[in-house]
């Protein structure tokens, strides 16, 4: 019998390396030695309350990265901070926002968090910050949860405002006018985990911040904008892209870390024939639970909300078995209520929570203590990930470990059969393009909604005055007498325009196990469609329920909890159609293209799958809509393949390369491999020729196909490479994608294919010099 008693991470550690059933996984172990800190005295301007409150908390100097940020801002400069998980990063903007307070009552600070729970947690440190100094300030946050009685008080009084950019869209810059004070007196905007404004949101915020600093410069105030970030490979130039205002950045962290273990592990192959490895939930569960038995805070990230709800299942019914700290093991994603969330957060930070399952909710930066162990279930999909979310481990000075287990998916296993690409790369850079003309033309509506443009004025890349005629042939404006443009529609165009890509609805889960039904959560409808459809196994805090029916009119789901012993997998079926080529290029044996397509996907059918084992103990039909997605596209036409493949091989050929390019391509543009889909087609009907597709997974698309496009010889060589290079007979899940027929050499098919379409001789082998030197440049 096992029992929970106390031990170090480091022994721990070598305890589980001990065990030769898991330490033949470890592919690598990379020990990272402590950093000492780098210091700096208090800037000599600084109020001497703040510096006593500083003081009180423990704090008699900076971290040379704060002392640097503090100065630019007080000497007016923008500045974008890019230093690690838990290095202080608050601090360079609260010292200079205190102090323009302190110096000016009247002052105002706006801070701009992506998520409301982070918001929240600022808003506390202010206050805690304030009280030490003896300063009276008001700071509150301005999100959908204020009750309008203190909105009131927050536009009039409120002297730093933390709100998130969709509040700030479509509450607060359309009544720029009750909100005078903060625009005439605003000295520093913020603006918080940087790296999430990318891709169409980010585009999307760009147009925001426009808004908000013309607003600015008609009320007379000129704010320093900070931006702050952990992960971000290109800090600079997605800053200046966001705020369009040059910037300094600050990347020289002076914080101090204690010994960290990075261990890469590779879940044994149960099936040598098919390539199939062995679960990496069961495998992560079997890391963490000896931590959580020693006493040692952990956190499990999982990929979906199922496998974090099979992870927490898993490592509460061993500790019960081995009379753990069960009721201290939490779960934690969306769909969660804020109140829950809130629950687990202060749990972790006082203790009373032991371990917690994650999605990537808890992957941004909010305060959740200081935790010993990060074990990754699965690769978060890119660089800048993960290490946000190896960061959540050695918040302090001691020992800490982080483990990422792969699946067998092959951007899995490329990562840990090459550490080098995780731990000497570079993060990823985060693209966006505000200047896409369906944004740039919903804000310009927004903008002249809020505030008249003078002929010539600039907005975005140039004069507004072209797309500003072209929306008055729409009647939306009008060009007046004074030769100014104002609006003249009924309609409130903010309201019209949501900043995220996916659907501004969610889908209500009601539970109806008690006596009154209660809301037990929501999920958005492309999520829905496979986790509330009806029969459909639901879990929450690890507990079963089953969905007896989704009104997806009403966009409710109704369950009742129960006690299963297996889970639900819908297959998601996905269509395709072009409805337009921007561009077209010959290759060898056909030819490539970009353009814009419409993705459709429908949900058909659903599996039962046993806990543990994966056994499929049943199936049935799903009956829902289908949702649509337009989007852009690369893809990949075999004209010239005509009469010389059977049909049968040339969809297992068609499929296996496709697998092998969706893979190549999302590390060779170092992008989550779900920002690509994948669909194949033997006879496409727009190019009636075998047509391999790339589309990426948000509407509108932000750039990833045309740089498939321009990068398509690399692209083909390094996947012919990658089939090449692998150790498998005929195709596995690392390189071609499961076997779907044992008697075929998916393998050798992919490579014929690829062959035919123009992978260079001799790429085979190049894999593993070709690709991170790729990602090197």
């Amino acid at each position: 019998m096992r029992h929970y008693a106390p031990a170090s991470v480091e022994a721990v550690l070598a305890g589980l390396l001990a065990e030769p059933s898991l330490a033949r996984g470890v592919l690598h172990h990379e020990v990272i030695p402590p950093r000492a800190a780098e210091f700096a005295p208090m800037p000599p301007w600084l109020d001497p309350r703040i510096r006593d409150g500083l003081a009180g908390r423990g704090i008699e100097e900076l971290y040379s990265h704060q002392a640097e940020a503090v100065d630019l801002v007080r000497a007016g400069h923008d500045v974008t901070v890019v230093t690690p998980t838990a290095s202080g990063k608050t601090l360079c903007y609260s010292i200079p926002i205190l102090q323009s307070i302190a110096e000016d009552p009247a002052a105002r600070a706006l801070l701009l968090f992506p998520t409301k729970a982070l918001g929240q947690d600022q808003v506390a440190e202010f206050g805690s910050l304030a009280s030490a100094s003896a300063l009276a300030v008001s700071a509150a946050a301005y999100d959908g949860d204020t009750p309008a009685p203190i909105r009131s008080a927050i536009r009039t009084a409120g002297q730093i405002v933390v709100t998130n950019p969709d509040m700030l869209h479509s509450a607060i810059l359309p009544h720029h006018t009750k909100w005078f004070q903060l625009f005439e007196q605003l000295r520093v905007i913020v603006i918080d985990e940087l790296h999430t404004y990318r891709g169409v949101f980010g585009s999307h915020v760009a147009n925001v911040l426009r808004r908000l600093l013309r607003l600015c410069r008609h009320y007379g105030s000129t704010p320093v904008v900070v931006c702050c970030s952990a992960t971000i490979g290109n800090p600079g130039e997605l800053a200046a892209t966001l705020t369009g205002r040059p910037t300094t950045v600050v990347d020289r962290n002076g914080a101090p870390a204690g010994e960290r273990h990075l261990l890469l592990v590779d879940p044994p192959v149960i099936d040598g024939r098919t390539g199939a490895r062995g679960s990496p939930l069961t495998l992560a569960q079997r890391w963490a639970l000896p931590f959580l038995r020693a006493g040692r805070q952990t956190i499990v990230f999982g990929r979906a909300r199922t496998s974090v709800e099979i992870i927490l299942s898993g490592l509460r019914e061993s500790l019960r078995e081995s009379y753990g700290p069960r009721s201290r093991v939490r779960g934690y994603r969306g769909g969660y209520l804020p109140t829950e969330r809130r629950s687990i957060e202060h749990g972790l930070r006082d203790g009373e929570v032991l371990g917690v399952v994650s999605t990537n909710a808890l992957e941004l930066g909010v305060d959740i203590g200081r935790l010993d162990v990060s074990i990754l279930a699965g690769y978060p999909g890119s660089i800048a990930a993960t290490r946000q979310q190896v960061g959540r481990a050695g918040r302090r000075q001691g020992t800490s470990v982080a483990i990422l287990v792969a699946s067998g998916a092959p951007v899995d296993q490329y990562v840990v059969h090459h550490p080098e690409f995780l731990i000497d790369s570079p993060p990823e850079e985060a693209r966006l393009d505000p200047d896409n003309i369906h944004v740039l033309l919903a804000h310009i509506r927004a903008a002249t909604f809020e505030l008249p443009f003078e002929p010539g004025e600039t907005f975005g890349p140039g004069p507004a005055d072209d797309l500003l005629a072209f929306l008055a042939e729409e009647g939306h404006v009008r060009n007046a007498d004074d030769g100014r443009w104002y609006w003249s529609s009924e309609n409130f165009p903010a309201s019209e325009v949501s900043l995220r890509s996916a659907a501004p609805e969610n889908v209500v889960i009601i539970d109806t196990s008690p006596d009154r039904p209660r809301v037990l959560g929501e999920v958005d409808l492309f999520s829905a469609q496979v986790l509330v459809h009806q029969h459909a196994i639901y879990m929450h805090e690890s507990i079963q329920y089953h969905v007896d029916r989704l009104e997806w009119g009403e966009r409710k789901a109704y369950v009742h909890r129960i006690d299963a012993d297996h889970y639900t997998y819908a297959n998601r079926a996905v269509t395709l159609k072009p409805l337009d080529v921007f561009a077209t290029a010959p290759v060898r044996g056909g030819g490539r293209h970009h353009g814009e397509v419409m993705v459709a996907s429908l949900v058909t059918f659903y599996k039962k799958l046993k806990f543990v084992t994966d056994e499929n103990v049943g199936w049935g039909p799903i009956e829902l809509p289908e949702i649509e997605l337009q989007t852009t596209a690369y893809w990949l036409t075999a004209e010239g393949l005509a009469g010389r493949w059977r049909r049968d091989e040339l969809d297992i050929a068609l499929l296996g390369a496709g697998r092998a390019l969706q893979t190549v391509a999302s590390v060779l543009l170092m992008v989550d491999p779900r920002d690509l889909g994948l669909v194949t087609q033997v006879r496409s009907p727009h190019h009636e020729a075998p047509t391999i597709y790339l589309y990426e997974s948000v509407p509108g698309g932000v750039g990833l196909s045309a740089r498939l496009f321009e990068r398509h010889a690399e692209l083909i060589d390094a996947a012919a490479a990658l089939i090449a290079d692998c150790g498998c007979e005929g195709g596995c899940p690392a390189c071609t994608g499961p076997r779907l027929e044992s008697h075929i050499d998916a393998r050798a098919l992919a490579l014929r294919l690829l062959g035919e379409l123009g992978s260079s001789a001799g790429a085979p082998r190049a894999l593993a010099g070709a690709l991170p030197t790729a990602l090197a440049g």
